[in-house]
Formats: C-alpha cells, structure tokens, sequence
C-alpha cells in the first residue's frame, strides 16, 4: 500500500524477516559499528547490566533476535500464581455466568460483559467471587434507567421481582431512584445518566461495601458484612427490560482506579511488560535517525520522524512488530499500551501536526505492514487513515452501537463536574413562563440588577456553546470521514460501507419483525441525526460545485422511484397504500405503464407463497451468522438481533429481485428486446454500481416515472443517506426533542413556587420566627435547584436547541415537503411512499413551533410563509386521501389539520393555497361523518367558527379562569381566529346541490342525539356512584369519556350554529324537500338539550356541583349558550316568514318548555304577558352574569327571542284544539297524523316519515317499500268515505 507520508509504496513481502541465505548481506546495509551502535541505541536494556559477552560482540541484525529474548525476559512466577490469589475464587478470566448464575432473560454480547435486560427484573453475577481482601470493578452504564448494581452471595434467591439488594446478603446502589437497597433502601448517593462510569468497591478486611460515580467517592454505602465460613461475594446486577450496561472486572484498564483495591481480573502483567519494552523500542526507532554518510546516530522530535523506506529502519520495525502483534490481541494491551502511545503522539504534536496526522498516519502504516490489528478505537485521527477507516467501519464501529456513542455529547446531571459553574458563573431564569397563555399578564418592567445578570447568563450560555460547538465540528469531521466515497483504492469505498451499516442500524431501531430490540438511546440518536445532516450537507453541495446540473442541498428531496423499485429496504414500516406485497400486487399495471418496470405474474404467485414462511431462514444463512449468548433457561446461543439478518429484506428481495423485474428503455413501447433484467440486491451484496448505477443502470433511480426530471439531483448515495436521516427523525428524535422541554418547564415551576416564597416572605410577621426560618430554607433550596436548572438549560439549548439545530430541523421538513410533493405527482404510486415521511413532516413542524421557541423564533427562518402554505396544502389535500389507508396515519393527518387551524398564522396559510384545494377540503370536511374520524373533522370546522358564534370569544371557559392550564400552548386555548374565506365556501357548497347539505345535516344531528344520550346516560352513573353510602371511585376513564362526549356535543351545537348563520334557508325555506325534517329534528334535539340542563335541581346541576376531576369542562355556559346562539339565528334574525316557521315547529315540539328559555336568563317562571322582566337571581344562572363574554346586543336578543316565544306560546295555547289519541303519529304520540304512505296505505306525522325516509325506505309497520308519502287530511280523507257511500 502506498503510504501518504512517503515517496515510495512497500509491500508485506518486500519487508519480511531476513532468511539464512539473506543474513550475509544484512551487514552491509550500514556500516557495521554504526548498526551497533544504531541497535544498541534501539534495542537497550536500562535494568540490565550488559554481560562481558554482549558487550565485546557487535550487535546487528544475525544476533538480533537472542538479544530480543533476553530483552523481553520477564520472571513469570508471578504470572503462573495470577489464578490463585487469595481471597479470590473462581476462573482468572472473569465474566458473567450465562451458564446458571442468573434470573429471567438477558441478553448476554459476545464476550460475555456486557448484558441488557430482556425482562421485567432479570439478574446475572460474575464467574468469579471474593471472601477476603480489597476488591473493584467498574459497570459502564449505557442507559439510565431502572437497575441495581452490587454484591451477592451464591446463596441469594432472585425472582422478576426481587433483584440485587432485595434479598439478605445482597447489596445494591441505584442511580436511577438514587437509593441503595439491602432488603430495605434509603436515599444514597447521585443519579447516574448514559455513559457513567459506576465503580463497585467491596472490602472484607473492615466489612464495609462503596460505591464511584465517574471516580467520585459516593461514601461508605453498607458496613459490618457478613464474613466468614461459606461467605463469597460475586458482583451481580439486576435490570429491567431494555436496560443496558458493560462491565469491566479487569479485562482492560480501569478507568478509575482506586488505591488499595485490585481489579477481580488481574492484568497480563508479564505481556504488559513486553508490550510497553517494545513500545519503548519503537519510540525510539521515531527519535533517532540514522546518519549512513557521517556514519552517526542524530537525535530528533518524533513529531518530525518521517518514514522513507530505509531498509535498515524496517527491518528493524520488523523485528520489533514480530514479538509486538501477538500482544496486541488482548484488548487490555491495546488500550494500555497502544491508544495511549497514538494519542501521546496527537498530543505532542504541533497544532498544524495535529490537522494533518502526519505521524499517526505513518505509524498506522508501519501497523498495516507488519501486523494485523483486530481493534483499534481511536477517532479522527486513526479514521483519517484509509485501511483503518475502512477496518472499522467493516468491524467494529456499528458494532453496539459503538458509532453513535462518537456523535454523543452527555447531558449534565450533575452541573459541578460538567463544569458548568466556571463557564456560566451568574445564573438567571425568566421571570414568566415562556409557554404562557397570551392572555396572561404582563409583568413589571426588568431591574438594572435583573438586566445584568441575564446579560452575564447569556455571555456565559454564549461561552458554553462555543465550547461545545468545537466538539460539534470534531464529531462531523468524523462521519465526514466515514462518508468519503472517493478511497476506494482496489476496495469499496467507506461511504458504501456506511450505508450498508446504517441501513442495519436502522432497521435494529426500527423494531422490524423477527428482531429483538436493542434500541439505540434517544439522546444518542439526537446528536447522530444533527452531525449526519451536517456532513450530509457539505458532500451534497460538494457535488454540485463540481455538476452545475445538480442540485443545491436546499433543494433536496428523495425521488419517488425510490420507494417502489426495491432498491432501499424499508423493513416492515408501513405504506401509505398497506402493505407492499399488496401494492405490487394490486399496481402492477401502474408500475408498467408510469415506471416502466412489470412483475412477472408467476413470481407475483411465488411471493404470495413465500409470504407464508416470512419467518423462516435458510439454514445456511442462519449457521454464517455470528452467535450470541442468551440466557435462558441455560446458555442457549441464539443470532445476534441486530442488523446482521432481514427477514424483511429477504421478502422484499424475492418479491422484486429474482428476475420479476424487467426495467425498459422509459417512455418508449415496451418491446422485449429491451427488458433489462435487474435483481434488486440485499444490503450486504449491493455495490458501488448498484447505488450509483452506470451509463445502463440508473442505480437507486432505476424506474423513473415521466413526472421527474432526467437530471439526478446529486449522488445516489446521498439521497439513500438523507432517507435514513429522514427515518432516525421518526424513530426517536422528534420524541426526545418534547421530553428535553421538560428542563424549560422545570425551570419556569421552579421559578414561580421562588417568586410565592419570597413574596410570602416579605408578608410574614417579623415576630413569627419560625415561619421565616421555614420560608428562608425554602427559599434557598428553590433557589439552589434554579442555579442547577438554569445551567443545565443552558446546556440543552447549546446542544439540542441551537439556532442551527432548528435550521436542521426546517431543512428536513423542507425535504419532507418536496418529497412528498414529488410523490404525489405520480398519481396511484404515491402509495409506495412510506408512512413515516408524512410523519416526520407533520412533527418537525410541530416541533419547529412548540419546542425551539422562545430563544429562537420559526417566523424568522427563510422561507417560513411559503413552507407553512406547503404543509397547509399537503394537509387539505391528503387527510382525506384515498390513497392512504392506514388508520393511524390518517389520524395524524386529520389532527395535524385540526392543530392548523387553531393558530392564526398557519390559519392564514391555509387560505393561502389555491382556491380548488380550498373548496376541495372544505368539501370533504361536509362529507358525511359516517365511517370516519367525525370528531377532529367537526373540531375543525368549530375552530373555522370560533369568534363568530353566541358568546363565542373565549379562549378559556369563565368558571376555568381561576385554575391553571396544564399547557397554554394547547390548541384549544388559543385566541379565537375564525376564517371567513372558508365559512364562505362552507355556504356555497352547502348550497350548491340538493344533497349535499341534508345529508351533511343529518350526519350531524344523529352525532348529537348520540353524543349527548351518551352524556346523559355517563352522568347517571356518576351521581349513582357518588350517592353511595360506602366509599368508591369514579374510573378516570369514564369521567374522561363523559367530559368527551359533552364537549362533542357543544361543539356539534356550534358547527349546526354556523350552518344556520351561514345558510338559513336549509332549515326555513320550505320549498326544499327536507327542510321542514331538518327543523323539526333540530327543534327536537334543542329541546332535549334545554330541558336536561335547566330542569330545577336535575341531574346536571348536581354533577357540576360536584367537580369532579376530569369533568372540569362541564358547565352551563358552553352548552346553553350554543343552544342560545341558534335559538337567536331562528327566532330573532331569520326572515319574518322563516321565525314564523321556526317559531310554530318549536312550540308544535311536545318537549318544549317556555320556562326553559326564561332560565337562560335566570328567571324562574315565565313572566305575565306585558310585564317587565324582574331582576336575575344571583344564585342561578343567567346570561346576564357574563358581561365579559355576552355583548349588551345579544342580551337584548334574547330578551327580544323570550318575549316572542311568550306570547307565540299563549297564542298557541289559546288557539289548539283537543285531538284524539287515534289522531296522533302511532310512532311519536307527539304530532296529529299528516302523511300516508303509498303503496301499504299506513299513516304517520310527516316528521317521523322524513326522518325514517333518510336511513330507510321501508315502511314502520310492514316493511313494504315506500314509494311515495301523500298529504293526509282527516276531514277530506272522512268527507271522501262519505260521498263514496
């Protein structure tokens, strides 16, 4: 290979150990006295005394060898009585007993120290245990959660309950709840996060047992154990499911060593001794230089030492890697000897040494020559090394997730030893919550004191992030590295093994079928995500420097071929469509005609068989795959989970790849002279030429369809690398971008129960000593945590959200948007397109809004208006898309588009899209609520209404306004923003066809009379279980779905409120054929409403009384006043030939009560005819009490509304006529018999059959069809018999 610090390429052969024949001339090389003295100078034994023999005799490259063994001589006494140590029993090398040292089921790697739980409370101990002496090992935490981390004897019985420290005899330490626990616990030492460093200490001398957090003495956790005959302790763990750590009893360094304790693993003391006599060696072989023409040794920095393919050099470099690479099998040696030796190097190194690596580079050389190196764990530098970036990406890296731990920066717990008390020495915290409502109030104008100490928190935070920003920069150079396409030197080049990793990687996270989860933490994918889009970025608009046809990485997007010719495996993630075996199946002929790409219809068959057998493997795939132990019921081994195996793979490939393929010229006739037959590879197989494809292969973007452009947008491997940052985004990122807010909302609590303290402080008494003793801890104590908080949130605003870390997120929202834009283009095979790209695009926004503000506003990011009227127009058009099937997809849509709408700035974007999208939602808005989500679909035409209605201007209900909302920030506590735009197509299409809006009406009047009979019925029995005399509970669930079911009912009021305000000649002109029904139901469902909720002392009251948890949203209020906002539509502002109708089919309404309406003004009784109306009690409700939220004007239409119905109903009274019982409907015993139906000659009131005719055409009674419905009079119908006669 050719080395970059050299002038000449060597190979393995050229530089081997000398042979016999060869030793001759070996002499010669140099002169022979200044060889000696050149290996002498090399090859010296500073303890030993050279003998009289060695010193007479010239040491050169014949004798070198002897001289080397004496060298390397070490006494191995020692080292033969390693396995039998007193006070230790059990095997020298130490491991976890996978064997039977363990209970429930845990997931043990390959060397046997690392485990992750794989059920409720699963616990393991070493193979080895202590009964004497001073003993350590450190556990590595990978995650953070529930574990217990100790000691136990051999005797402790564990259960999936019981663990570590539960049991007699058994100790434990828990950083997640901070306790330590033998059989019962107590508070101890610090919380523990992902990627501390735990060191468990245990002394049999004294009986005492500590714990080490990251080198810190946590302090004597137990004493006074129990010793003696019989009594061993094996370290031991107990972990819940999913959990994760790594032990280290003494295989590598530790790395915090204590004094006086010994590893329960001694290190390899005599092969320590050797590697760092031959790592002397070698150090010395990079100060000294040889001088052949002066005949001289010259001394020299070893940052300076270049490699020049001296034979005399290598050949010394020769003999010293022949004894060096045998040792450095052992990991201990690598990390003890070897990365300290390479990072010594980086660090002695100038600063323009240290950019380039020169040394490192060298070194690594000379290692690929002459030996073979299974591990090497370095960063930059070691990657800057070809071969050795290539090795690692191959072997080790993706390996446990060992990349992503490079791309990780800690959060904090504890803020003194992250150092953030020296970088933000003054601290500060808002004075409000950020994520206040809008209606609270201002608070007072910000101190000189107050401005200072933000001012100084700010430079601090400013301090913080450049700090942090350095190792940022480090960590993308990295996948800058790992990304390189262009090293390919005879191999594959390291970007094409990064893909075929990652693509692993992010099927292990996606829980596909067939794997069991080794989930990678959140946090670690958060930081991944960032760097991957940096560097993904730099090699996009890399590429178009070079191809002016390309495109910007702004422009970027995922080609919609991707998703449908099986070249990137999606694993089992849904489509929008379903499932893919079904979309290949039932689009078949699209995929011909618009990709050009047919299916053979026998292989169609053949998928369908093997989707049988999906689980199944072939046996010898399954033997090549590396084993693992899984402790189970015994050492079981069982396939590595993880990225190493693709059941889903596997189908996708035989579904498309064995020949069922055949791609055509595009957009010519098929003709079958051009099939080309192409075989869509696993990850493992793929190439170069399979991604990027060649002049007759279009690699990723094979199945072009006509609607995109015949210019690639950059290279194939990119787009394969975005999709994958696209995927991470789903699978955790956005969920851990909301759980870090959380560190805001601490602060903003905390802050508030300050301010309550000191303002208690400043009221309390002087004389009350005791309670100001007990305010001013108080006060220092919230004070205290602020300090920790407000560095802390410093921290997670450097690393989570940053100004940059939100342009990422818009820029893949950005991408989001295009892609699915692109996809939509290509009609029935936008179902291809995963799930998830719609997933992430609704989120990001999401998150974009709620998460990065206040520091950083969205509204001021390029092309914010234009985005938002993008995702307003991917909203409108899809949530009601027939190409999407999936339940929960469609669900987002419809809530995403419900969340739009409440806030005025996205409300607007929404009327920014074109006018036939606009009419197109609001028309699947009005479709029947049938068979679909009709609640979000009546939320959002509520929201469109909000602001317009009766009384209808309040974010927050009035009897609410003295509690505090969980999240101001909610939609429905948002200020009112009602659309006229889209009111105004709601009224035209309600209008537009004579179907349209009785059947919309009718969908909407059966939600209400279920919704609110669902209410009534849930608030009987509350007040039954509340009445009880033994005590009980109220299931939350149940007041959850009462409280559900009142809100939907209000809300179903206001969109009927709407309806009537927007067209009222649906209901009152009459000279439509379903108009007179749709009154008399409304008139009905009113009446209901009115009578349940006025009634003295009924149900209802008592219920509100109660307030119960849960039902907080339970009032008069919103009901009766939706209920008054259409009663006042009718009755006051219709046409005076339509209050007349309304007014008559109102009172004909058997359930109406005029003392109803009068209690919506607090009146108990109707008044006399032409008296004024008395006074409101003040005990009772009444409009009259929410001047806040009632105009004087409406007041007054109701009063107007009262007066009309008081004396239309004396009138009516006056002028009824008694009428028989056999005059009445026989199916509503309300209304006098006023229709028959023809052809069975049966008889009801118009009002029933209208409504039965909605849902049925068969008769009540006999179940023939109706034909027709003739007017029925008795008096003609009598007069009729009669003449007859």
């Amino acid at each position: 290979m050719a080395s970059k610090g050299a002038s000449m390429s060597f190979s393995r052969k050229s530089y081997r150990l000398t042979s016999d024949a060869e030793k001759s001339r070996v002499a010669g090389i140099v002169h022979e006295k200044l060889l000696n003295d050149y290996l002498q100078r090399i090859f010296s034994c500073p303890d030993r005394a050279p003998t009289a023999a060695t010193s007479r005799k010239l040491l050169n490259f014949q004798n070198l060898p002897e001289h080397l063994e004496q060298l390397l001589h070490v006494d191995n006494e020692d080292e033969e009585s390693q396995g039998q140590v007193e006070g230790r029993l059990g095997p020298s090398t130490v491991v976890l007993d996978h064997t039977g040292g363990f209970e429930g089921l845990l997931l043990v790697d390959d060397d046997l120290l690392g485990v992750i739980g794989h059920s409720n409370f699963g616990t393991i101990r070493s193979t080895t245990c202590v009964y004497k002496g001073k003993w350590v090992y450190e556990v590595l935490i990978s995650s953070q959660g529930l574990m217990q981390i100790g000691w136990c004897t051999i005797n402790c019985r564990f259960n999936q309950e019981e663990g570590v420290g539960d049991t007699h005899n058994s100790y434990a330490y828990d950083g997640n709840r901070v306790r330590k626990w033998n059989v019962t616990t107590t508070n101890y030492g610090k919380a523990w996060a992902a990627g501390d460093i735990v060191s468990c200490l245990i002394d049999l001398d004294d009986g005492t047992l500590s714990f080490c957090l990251n080198g810190v003495s946590l302090g004597t956790a137990f004493e006074n154990l129990s010793r003696g005959l019989g009594m061993a302790y094996f370290p031991a763990i107990s972990l819940s499911f999913k959990e994760s750590v790594a032990f280290n009893f003494g295989s590598r360094p530790l790395r915090y060593p204590v004094a006086g304790y010994r590893p329960l693993q001694d290190p390899p003391c005599t092969d320590l001794t050797r590697a760092q006599k031959l790592l002397g060696c070698f150090r010395a072989v990079l100060s000294v230089e040889l001088d052949p023409v002066e005949g001289q040794l010259v001394e020299k920095e070893i940052s300076e030492w270049q490699l020049q393919g001296q034979p005399t050099i290598l050949l010394t470099l020769a003999h010293i890697f022949h004894h060096f690479a045998p040792l450095l099998r052992q990991v201990y040696l690598v990390e003890a000897v070897l990365v300290s030796f390479m990072l010594g190097i980086v660090e002695a190194g100038t600063p323009a040494q240290a950019q380039t690596h020169s040394v490192v580079h060298q070194v690594l050389d000379l290692l690929w020559l002459f030996m073979e190196i299974r591990y090497l764990r370095l960063t930059i530098a070691i990657l800057s090394h070809q071969k050795s970036r290539k090795f690692l990406l191959n072997n080790v890296l993706f390996d446990v997730l060992r990349s992503v731990v490079f791309f990780y920066i800690k959060s904090p717990l504890r803020v003194e030893e992250a150092g953030l008390q020296e970088l933000i020495p003054t601290t500060w915290w808002p004075h409000r919550s950020s994520r206040e409502g809008r209606e609270s109030k201002e608070v007072k104008d910000e101190t000189a004191e107050e401005r200072l100490r933000r001012r100084a928190y700010e430079r601090g935070c400013q301090r913080l992030k450049k700090r942090i920003e350095v190792v940022e920069e480090l960590q993308v150079q990295i996948l800058k590295l790992l990304l390189n396409n262009k090293d390919e030197n005879g191999g594959e080049a390291s970007r094409y093994i990064f893909l075929t990793k990652f693509r692993k990687f992010l099927q292990e996270n996606a829980n596909g079928r067939g794997n069991m989860p080794m989930l990678c933490p959140p946090e670690y994918m958060v930081c991944f995500l960032h760097r991957l889009i940096s560097a993904l970025r730099h090699y996009w608009d890399e590429y178009k420097a070079s191809n002016p046809r390309a495109s910007f990485s702004e422009e970027a997007y995922i080609p919609p071929q991707v998703f449908y010719n099986g070249k990137v495996d999606y694993f089992d993630l849904q489509r929008l469509g379903g499932l893919l075996s079904h979309l290949r199946k039932t689009l078949k002929d699209d995929l011909a005609t618009k990709a050009n790409i047919l299916i053979d219809p026998l292989e169609l068959q053949a998928a369908t068989m093997d989707d049988l057998d999906e689980d199944e493997e072939p046996a010898p795939a399954a033997a090549q795959r590396p084993m693992q132990a899984l402790a189970i019921g015994g050492s079981l081994p069982l396939p590595r989970p993880g990225w190493l195996s693709s059941p889903t793979l596997g189908r996708a490939n035989r579904f498309l790849s064995t020949a069922a393929v055949s791609l055509m010229t595009p957009r010519r006739p098929l003709s079958t002279s051009e099939k080309v037959k192409v075989r869509t590879l696993s990850a493992e197989q793929r190439t170069r030429e399979d991604i990027e494809g060649s002049h007759w292969n279009e690699g990723l973007l094979l199945g072009r369809p006509p609607e995109e452009p015949e210019q690639p947008l950059t290279e194939n491997s990119l787009l394969e690398v975005l999709d994958g940052a696209v995927m991470m985004y789903n699978l955790s990122v956005h969920q851990q971008l909301g759980k870090m807010v959380g560190v805001s909302d601490d602060v903003n609590e905390y802050a508030m129960a300050l301010r309550d303290t000191e303002d208690k402080l400043r009221r309390c008494p002087k004389g009350r000593k005791d309670i100001l003793a007990e305010l001013t801890k108080s006060q220092k104590v919230f004070s205290e945590k602020l300090d920790h908080l407000s560095r802390r949130l410093a921290w997670v605003h450097a690393t989570v959200y940053s100004q940059e870390k939100m342009q990422d997120i818009y820029w893949l929202l950005r991408v989001c948007l295009r892609t699915i834009e692109h996809g939509d283009r290509t009609g029935s095979l936008f179902a291809f397109m995963p799930e998830f790209y719609l997933s992430v695009a609704i989120n990001s926004y999401s998150a974009l809004k709620n998460y990065f503000g206040p520091v950083h506003s969205v509204e001021e990011l390029p092309g914010y208006e234009e985005t938002l009227t993008r995702l307003a127009a991917i909203l409108a058009k899809h949530f009601a898309d027939t190409r999407i099937v999936g339940t929960d997809i469609r669900d987002s849509l419809m809530q995403a588009l419900a969340s739009y709408v409440c806030y005025p700035n996205s409300l607007r974007a929404v009327e920014r899209i074109p006018e036939e999208q606009r009419i197109a939602m609001v028309r699947s808005l009005l479709a029947p609520y049938e068979q679909r989500p009709w609640a979000q679909t009546n939320w959002i035409l509520v929201r469109l209404w909000r602001g317009c209605g009766f009384g209808y201007r309040y974010t927050r209900l009035p009897h609410l306004l003295k509690t505090k909302p969980e999240d101001a920030n909610l939609p429905s506590l948002q200020k009112p923003c009602p659309s006229t735009l889209l009111q105004q197509h709601m009224a035209d299409l309600l209008r537009e066809g004579p179907d349209v809006a009785p059947s919309f009406l009718n969908s909407v009047l059966n939600q209400l009379n279920w919704a609110f009979s669902e209410f009534i019925g849930m608030i009987q029995e509350i007040q039954q279980a509340a009445e009880r005399l033994e005590r009980n509970f109220v299931d939350s669930r149940q007041l959850k779905v009462c409280a559900t079911c009142f809100d939907l009912s209000v809300s179903l009021l206001r969109v009927l409120e709407m309806t009537i305000t927007l067209v009222p000649e649906i209901f009152l002109d009459w000279a439509r054929p379903t108009s007179e029904m749709l009154l008399r139901r409304l008139a009905q469902l009113l009446n209901q409403v009115l009578n349940r909720v006025t009634a003295e002392r009924n149900l209802f009251d008592r219920v509100v009384t109660l307030r119960l948890p849960g039902l907080e949203s339970v009032d008069h209020y919103p009901i009766l006043v939706a209920v008054t906002g259409i009663l006042v539509r009718l009755l006051v502002h219709g046409p005076a030939s339509g209050r007349e109708r309304a007014t008559s089919v109102l009172l004909a309404d058997p359930c109406f009560q005029l003392r109803s309406i009068c209690y919506l003004l607090g009146q108990p009784e109707p008044p006399a005819p032409g008296t004024a109306l008395p006074a409101p009690d003040r005990k009772r409700f009444s409009l009259q009490s929410y001047t806040d939220y009632i105009s004087v004007e409406e007041l007054a239409q109701v009063e107007q509304m009262l007066a009309h119905l008081t004396s239309a109903s004396a009138q009516a009274a006056a002028a009824s006529l008694p009428t028989s019982e056999e005059d009445l409907c026989p199916i509503c015993y309300a209304h006098p018999i006023s229709a028959v139906f023809q052809p069975c000659g049966h008889k009801s009131c118009k009002a029933c059959i209208n409504q039965h005719l909605m849902n049925n055409k068969d008769c009540f009674f006999c179940k023939t069809t109706i034909v027709s419905v003739e007017d029925w009079e008795k008096a003609a119908n009598t007069s009729a018999t009669s003449s007859a006669a």
